[in-house]
């Protein structure tokens, strides 16, 4: 199984992996007690996933091998365990069924996203409860439903698709004896039922207040939803059954009662599910009709009743079945199992059609595995099945952003605001771009306001307007209230404390409110260098704090080693506390990180003018200071100086490069 996830191995992080690879936020045992008692702190209220994320995280750190690693071999206990149910409820073709379900494409977007560890993880408690359930079944000890319990507490924690288990398992009770005893069957499961209501209920609510499952695109009728739920669970089937142009973004529906073809979908499960009806009660084959209610209800929560945020693009997707396969896959590989039973034929036959069948899947598996190597691989492999996915084109836009590809990202930021001209994520990466296209700010701006119109609570986008705006002359009373719009939506944003504290850094007697935001910016990511360093310069140019200054220098070097203006810095402000050799090794480490870095090679030479042994030196680095940039005057003054032989002690002062926003 593993051969089949070798492309994704090594793959780097998609969509919302950088939220569940444990930001720095959520790092300390402080960040865990979040994770269980903060709703918003994690993107969802998944405790027991983001603590499973929180170890791993401090197991192997950033490094995206051992996440996958736990992913495959998640889902590979969960095969295992779909095997050990089957067997013991005596299920013809129950290792093929598990080696179906292990190799299926239609399971590595649960298996080869990392996000998704919230299927994996959840399914191997799902399925381990169910196995210790069925064993309280017969035995009715208490121990066995205790453990059971337990593991269907763990799979909710995980993620809330689970609360369909306690009817999954009132399924399968009544296709193993044909009937139902509420005493028997039903009441053990009564408080199952209570808690997965809890779970569902505050799931929905971290959905529409947390996550923005809300607005016009939700406000569908009850006649749109059937018409969604019908539709999807033919798409499924119909992907389980020939896995072919699977896609990570699917297109969305448009949803239209009055056509037919859509209409035939809910009238075709209505029509599938009265036939399987027919034959478990007249024929008293009720293997089908468990499958095919296992199916439906295991995917209800996916289908469409209850509002989820990806519906804004797309109804479906690969990883919602992930789990409700099963109830395809079993009944047609018992079939199989049993119809091999009853052709003559011999077991080595049967066993190399078996790992046939496995090794066509393996190969399916590890050509779709292979979108997942990097973002831009996966969008653009959406981009070629979906191609009027606005937001893969946002999101490839995104990435080839960051690599500094501009112009690209243009485009395709372009193509989603035509195919989606009310997103407001896609104006605000617009905005980005523009941002860093010389002439451009203005522009910026716009789009940056178009965002914030669109979705007044969108911090980023909020802060990235201030940003802007503070960069423009004359608009800093705007900036201002735009940060704190940001905070307003997001309290815990440490980048905009960050780009607050520049702000009020520059404005006449803000110096101390400055501070204040800078601190809190590192009460929430200490792992900041650039709030460090921005907290020292402020610091730095007030009385008396040189010496908390410095400290805050050393550690924003701690965490950016490389970073010259910080280099130079702390030489000053080690220089003005009488340090001189200190601040001389600051300078020369400056200007080893940055060659060209002429305030460096001038306060070197400053501090090397103190020694008359170095004048030399002194000459040699306001020659290079000249070099590096001819209208730097101060350099060119202290140079006459030495020339004219007229030098006196403190006749020169250190430049210092001054804080920046994020």
């Amino acid at each position: 199984m593993l051969a089949a996830y070798l492309p994704a191995l090594d793959g780097g992080l998609v969509w919302d992996d950088a939220a569940h690879i444990t930001p720095a936020g959520l790092q300390s045992l402080h960040g865990l007690w979040r994770i269980w008692f903060e709703l918003g702190a994690t993107q969802q209220y998944y405790p027991l996933l983001h603590t499973a994320f929180w170890v791993e995280h401090h197991l192997w750190g950033d490094a995206v091998l051992g996440y996958h690693l736990t992913n495959v071999v998640l889902h590979a206990a969960a095969a295992c365990l779909v095997a050990a149910i089957l067997r013991y409820l005596r299920v013809p073709g129950a290792w093929l069924a598990a080696f179906v379900f292990a190799l299926h494409p239609v399971c590595v977007e649960a298996v080869a996203w990392i996000s998704e560890q919230k299927s994996t993880l959840s399914a191997f408690f799902y399925l381990a409860s169910a196995l210790c359930y069925l064993h309280f079944d017969k035995s009715r000890r208490q121990r066995d439903y205790l453990a059971a319990t337990a593991l269907f507490l763990a799979a909710l924690l995980s993620k809330t698709v689970t609360a369909t288990l306690p009817a999954a398992l009132l399924v399968v009770v009544w296709w193993q004896r044909g009937r139902l005893s509420f005493r028997r069957d039903a009441a053990p499961l009564v408080p199952w039922f209570g808690v997965s209501a809890g779970a569902a209920v505050l799931t929905s609510y971290v959905e529409t207040n947390y996550i923005g499952a809300r607005g016009t695109e939700f406000a569908l009728t009850l006649g749109q939803r059937c018409l969604v739920a019908g539709h999807a669970v033919w798409f499924y089937l119909s992907k389980l059954l020939w896995p072919a142009g699977l896609t990570f973004i699917y297109p969305r529906w448009n949803l239209d009662r009055a056509a037919a073809e859509q209409v035939v979908y809910p009238l075709g499960v209505l029509a599938a599910a009265a036939a399987l009806a027919w034959l478990a009660l007249r024929r008293r084959q009720r293997g089908p009709l468990a499958g095919f209610l296992f199916f439906i209800g295991t995917l209800f929560p996916a289908l469409g009743f209850i509002n989820v945020y990806p519906s804004i693009y797309s109804f479906v997707a690969d990883h919602y079945q992930y789990l409700a396969c099963l109830g395809i896959i079993v009944p047609v590989c018992a079939a199989l199992a049993l119809g091999a039973g009853r052709i003559r034929t011999t077991d080595t036959l049967r066993v190399s059609a078996a790992a046939a069948l496995a090794l066509l899947l393996a190969i399916l598996s590890w050509r779709q595995s292979g979108n997942y190597e990097s973002s831009g691989t996966l969008y653009a492999a959406t981009l070629a099945n979906n191609p009027e996915c606005w937001l893969a084109h946002n999101n490839l836009g995104t990435e080839l952003l960051d690599q500094g590809r501009v112009p690209e990202a243009l485009s395709h930021f372009q193509a989603a605001l035509r195919l989606q001209p009310n997103y407001a994520q896609t104006y605000n990466n617009m905005g980005l771009a523009l941002s860093r296209t010389p002439g451009r700010l203005r522009d910026a701006v716009t789009y940056f306001e178009s965002a914030v119109r669109l979705q007044p609570d969108y911090a980023q986008a909020q802060n990235n307007l201030g940003l802007a705006l503070s960069n423009l002359p004359g608009r800093q009373a705007q900036a201002l209230e735009h940060f704190q719009a940001a905070l307003q939506a997001k309290p815990d944003y440490a980048q905009a404390h960050d780009n607050l504290g520049s702000l009020l850094s520059r404005i006449p007697g803000r110096l101390p409110d400055a501070v204040q935001e800078y601190e809190a910016a590192l009460r929430i990511d200490p792992g900041t260098a650039q709030a460090h360093y921005n907290l020292a310069n402020a610091l730095a140019d007030m009385p008396g704090r040189v010496g908390d200054a410095i400290v805050q220098y050393r550690e924003a070097l701690r965490l950016e080693p490389g970073n010259a203006q910080a280099h130079n810095n702390l030489g000053i402000a080690l220089a003005s506390s009488g340090r001189p050799a200190d601040a001389i090794a600051e300078y020369h480490a400056a200007i080893e990180s940055q060659p060209g870095f002429a305030a460096a090679h001038y306060n070197l030479a400053v501090a090397l003018s103190k020694d008359p042994n170095s004048i030399k030196d002194c000459v040699t680095e306001l020659q290079t200071t000249l070099q590096i940039d001819p209208a730097f005057a101060p350099a060119r003054a202290l140079l006459v100086k030495l020339q004219a032989g007229r030098l006196r002690g403190r006749s020169a002062t250190a430049a210092r490069n001054g804080s920046s926003g994020s």
